[in-house]
Parts: C-alpha cells; structure tokens; sequence
C-alpha cells in the first residue's frame, strides 16, 4: 500500500471515529433528554388534570368529568389515560393507537423510549374519589429523535465528506515531493539522471529531496566523468594532437574491421612534402596551423562525396580509407581532395601540382589489410617516382554482374525468401552456456549461395537494407528459428532501415504478431547509433514495448561521446572487433576498461567480440563482460523447422 494510502486510511478510520462518536453521543444525549421531557410533561399533565377532575368527582358530574379528559386526551400527547370511580367501581379508558408520522417504522421498532405511566389518586380530604392513570405517547420522542439525529448525520456527513475532499487535496500537495522522490529515484536506479525536484515548503520533506538531489548529481556526475574518461582516452591514444584526425593507430584497426566485414572502397595514401617547406619558412607553428586549417577542410567536405576515415599517420603523411564506394565514386573524392590540397597550398605561398603526391588502391575479394596498405604505399610511391600527383593501382577485378543486375537477382532472392541461415553461439564468460545466438544469412542467386559479404555491399549501394530486413524477419518467422533458441536470437539491422519510418511501423505489427518477440535481439551499429539517435530512440522504444531487446553493434569504433548509451538504454553492447586487434597489439587496454566501465554503470551487459582462442580470451577476463563472441566459437548451420 502507498504511503498516501496509508495516510488516508489512516486519517479517514480517525474521522469515521469521531464522526461516530458524535452521532452516538448526540443520539444518547438528545434521548435521554426528551425521556426526561416527556417524564416532566406527564407529571405536570397528571397532577393539573387531578385538580380540575376533582370538584367533578365530589359532585358526580361523569360529563364534565368526561369532558376534560378529552380536551387532554385529543392533544395527542398521551397514548391512554385510566380514570376509575371508587365509589360505584366504574372504569372509563382512553386509548390512542401508537402510530407516528414522519418517521421509519424501522426506527420505531428499535423501541429507543421506555413506556412511562404516572397514576395518581383523587381525594376530597380523607375520603378517596378515583385513581387516575395516565400513559404517555411516544410520538413526540421519536419525532423529535428522528430529526435531530437526521439532521445530525446529514451535517456531519456533508462535513465529513468536505473534509476528505480537503484532506485528499492536501494530503497530494503535501506527499508529491515524496511522489516525485519514488520517481527520481527508480530513475537513479535505472541510471536516468532527470532535473533536480523542485524543494518543498515541508521541512522535513525540503531535507529528504535536498538529499537526493545531491546523490542524483553526484551519480550524474561519475558517469559523466567516466563518458569523459573514455573520451580523454580516445584522443590520447587514437587521435593525433595537431590535426585532431585519428591516428595511425586508429586507422590500422579500422581497416581491420573493414576488411572483416562485407564493404567495397579504396585507400588512399598521401605524403605532402610541401608541409616540410612550410616548416623551414615559418618553423613548426606555422607548419601545424597550416595543418589544422588543411585537417578541417578535409572533415568537412570529403565525407560528403563518400564515407571515410582520415587519419594523419605521419609528420606529413595522411590516409584516406573510402568505406563505401565504387571505383566512379572513388575518382570524384580523388579529384576533390587534389583540388582542395592546390587551394591550400596556393594560399600558403606554393606552386600548385608539386610537393605532393597520392596513392590509390581499391579493395578486393580476400584482400587483408597488408595487401591494401602495401598496394596504395606502391602506387604512392609510383606517383612520387613518375613525378604526378597521384597514381591508381587497378586491381581491375571482373564484376559478377552489373549493377542493374544485382538489383534485379537481389530483389529476386529477397522477396522469395531465399535465405540459407547460420548462427554463430556467444557464450557466457562465467558459465561458457550459450547466452545468445547472432544470426547471418546468406542467399541463393542463380542456384548459387552468395554469402554476405559479396552481396551487402550492393544491398547498401542500392538501398535495399529496409526490404530485406523485412523480408529477413519474416522469413525467420516462417521457418520458426525463434523456437529453436530460447537464449534469444540477435538479428543486425541496417543503416537503411534505421532511416525508414514505414518499416518502423512494419516492426511493430510484426512485433504484436510474433509468438517469440521476447527472443529477438535487434542490434544496431554504433554509427547509426550516433547519426540517428532519434529515430534509434523511436524504434529502440517500440523493440522494448514488444518484449524484445536492443543491442549496440561495433561499441566504441567511432571517435565520439557515449552519450547516446544514456538515451537508448540499449540491453547489451558488443564492443568493436578493433579491441581484439588492439588487445593482439597489447594497446587501449586502458580505453577498453573505461568503455566497459561505463556500459556497466548504465546497467549494460557486455560482449566481447573478435576472440579467436583461449589465450585471448583470458587476456580479457579482468573486465568481467558477460559474454564473448569469434572463431572461438565457430558459425553453425541452422536446421530449417517449418512450423
């Protein structure tokens, strides 16, 4: 029961009792005074009616005798008056029915006035002439009962009822501080950190909100210190001071993870020589500002054109990993950066087309991160060699198909559900039992299995992500995966359904439908996380609502503020495979710990992602995540059980 409840109950069995003790003390009172009254009345009646009876008697007149009485009688005051003639015997009655109007017969029959009588004897002198007996009638008692206590109660009801609407009203002004309190407190708990509660006029009341106000912000406060912490790290050990672009660190780890995931693009290696002549004119300053100017331009208008990393790797060295585009894509953000490298270096006093020089080369199928790195430092050096600005080793792989017929086969297999699952287990680090499942498909295109990271690429090239998670899910829910896995089963959503308003609406009937909602875990990549907020916000909402969990994909690869972990409540992160790589490089462990810090201070459960073996795990056993996920635990095949 709440402490308003209690309060009122409380308070209102205190006023039922008061209330009541009136009502009894005012019925007893006002009986006992119209007994009292009524007693009175028949002794003054009984004594004045024996002294005119009197002369009548002594002379026998019965008419006269008979006359009075009346008159007494026909008052109604009286239920029956006895007048009895000693001499001769002779008895006369007088007798009034009890009936009483006005009141209940109920409230009559509670028989609340004694029968009160009064006999009296006549005389002349010594000689005794009649007994008169008189009766009262209760009528005027219960008449009278019946009004004050009706009156009585229908007051003190109308009071009593005024003072609970009152006692009500006040009761919430004076609890909502403790209302608010409950509710600043389960957020606290759930690490939301509202504005502080407005201070009451209660004393009491004013220290117990002043208190937790000062908990919620020095909680609010060390989560923020350690969103910081982990922001300090990242500058420190993966962003380079002067351009403020990531470092050689930080790109060697994200070429890494691109080359593990299904992607198309190229690199970009550029060595400016004419940073070194700034430098002897105008020293190091100099040279570092031209370097900020040179950084900004670069972040602000080359992503346009493509997705990509810039990073700074060397004094005056600089990488451009292009993440997502074809080879006609890549041609226009080489020109840009070459037009807007000529812009600066004319600003600063230097002939334009010399001192510089790039290397391009485009990714290709089974391609590591050695080949990519050696094949762009080639051309680079090409380039340099034959005195150009730039040069692009061609790897001049053949196409599959063309693009028109990649949108025609994919939406073909998406649309007929041709979709071959697997599922790779991430166990728990304490009990090694499958936690979750994530599940990858693959299609069937020209009766030839196609696996993801030939065909995602094209499916975002196309914008064809909303459609087939549609179709994915269904499809899972017509081959009835869900019950094959009680542990639940993670399902990655892509960038393009994340900017899709109709699918979200799609997701919730889906969601309603769905007999195994409570076991689908959708994740989404942290740069959708960061890029979207709001509309991950939306569907992060709905996904709860429905029973299902949401999940952070690729957890601390991007340079930012985990903020955004404070607004989706996420249930899980799994962090980025470049922590594996960096932890193979015993680097950012320190950044790692941090990261893991602050998902468990917001109550998120944490996976590792990338273990290859044993030994690698137990290097990550000291940040107690709750689960892991690689080759350590190989994809399976998922056996079809159509419901």
């Amino acid at each position: 029961m709440t402490l308003f409840r209690e309060i009122n109950s409380l308070l209102f069995a205190l006023f039922l009792l008061v209330m009541t003790s009136l009502v009894y003390f005012q019925f007893t009172q006002t009986r006992d005074f119209m007994s009292q009254q009524m007693q009175s009345d028949l002794n003054n009646t009984i004594t004045s009616l024996g002294l005119m009876l009197q002369p009548q008697i002594e002379t026998g007149d019965v008419a006269t005798a008979e006359t009075l009485v009346n008159v007494i009688f026909e008052g109604g005051f009286y239920r029956k008056v006895t007048l009895k003639w000693l001499v001769d015997g002779k008895e006369q009655v007088w007798e009034n029915p009890v009936v009483i109007k006005g009141v209940p017969q109920w409230f009559i029959n509670l028989d609340l006035f004694e029968t009160q009588k009064k006999e009296s004897l006549i005389t002349s002198g010594w000689m005794q002439l009649a007994t008169l007996e008189v009766e009262g009638h209760p009528a005027l008692g219960y008449q009278e009962l019946w009004r004050v206590m009706n009156d009585t109660v229908m007051i003190l009801s109308f009071l009593f009822i005024l003072s609970i609407i009152v006692l009500r009203f006040k009761l919430n002004r004076i609890l909502k501080p403790l209302h608010n309190v409950a509710i600043h407190a389960k957020n606290i708990s759930q690490r939301k950190f509202d504005q502080d509660i407005e201070l009451p006029k209660t004393t009491e009341l004013k220290d117990v909100v002043g208190a937790i106000n000062l908990m919620s912000g020095q909680l609010k406060q060390i989560f923020s210190t350690l969103d910081d912490e982990v922001n300090d790290l990242k500058e420190d050990k993966l962003i380079d001071q002067v351009s403020q672009l990531p470092n050689r660190q930080y790109l060697s780890a994200q070429i890494n993870n691109w080359l593990n995931e299904p992607g198309f693009g190229g690199l970009i290696l550029a060595k400016f020589d004419w940073l070194d002549d700034i430098h002897s004119k105008y020293g190091y300053q100099g040279r570092d500002e031209i370097i900020k100017v040179v950084s900004k331009r670069m972040q602000a208008e080359l992503p346009d054109i493509a997705e990509s990393v810039i990073a700074r790797i060397a004094n005056t060295e600089f990488a451009f990993l292009i993440t997502k585009a074809e080879k006609s894509t890549i041609k226009v953000y080489l020109q840009t950066l070459i037009r807007l490298i000529n812009q600066e270096i004319t600003k600063a006093g230097c002939s334009p087309n010399t001192r510089f020089a790039l290397g391009v080369s485009q990714r290709i199928e089974n391609m590591n991160s050695a080949d990519l790195l050696s094949q762009s430092d080639n051309a680079l050096q090409q380039a340099q060699r034959d005195n150009k600005v730039s040069h692009w080793i061609d790897a001049d792989q053949p196409q599959k198909y063309s693009r028109e017929q990649w949108r025609s086969k994919l939406v073909d297999s998406i649309n007929n559900n041709h979709f071959i699952f697997q599922w790779q287990p991430i166990l728990s680090t304490r009990t090694k039992k499958v936690i979750q499942r994530e599940i990858y498909c693959r299609l069937n295109i020209d009766e030839q299995i196609v696996t993801a990271s030939e065909f995602m690429p094209f499916i975002e090239l196309l914008s064809l992500g909303s459609q087939l998670d549609r179709c994915l899910l269904q499809s899972i829910e017509q081959q009835n995966i869900l019950a094959q896995s009680s542990e639940g089963v993670a399902i990655n959503l892509t960038h393009d359904t994340l900017q899709d308003p109709q699918f979200i609406q799609w997701l919730t009937q889906y969601l309603k439908q769905s007999i195994y909602a409570d076991r689908i875990l959708f994740e989404i990549p942290e740069s959708a996380a960061i890029s979207s907020l709001n509309q991950c916000y939306q569907l992060a909402e709905i996904i709860k609502a429905a029973g299902a969990k949401i999940g952070i994909d690729q957890c601390g690869r991007q340079i930012g503020s985990l903020e955004y972990l404070q607004k989706l409540r996420p249930n899980y992160i799994k962090l980025d495979l470049s922590f594996a790589y960096y932890e193979k490089l015993n680097q950012n462990k320190e950044l790692c710990r941090a990261l893991v810090n602050v998902a468990k201070g917001l109550g998120i459960a944490v996976i590792i992602t990338g273990i290859e073996d044993q030994e690698q795990l137990a290097a990550f056993n000291s940040l107690k995540a709750e689960g892991y996920q690689g080759y350590i635990s190989p994809v399976e095949d998922v056996d079809i059980n159509h419901s």
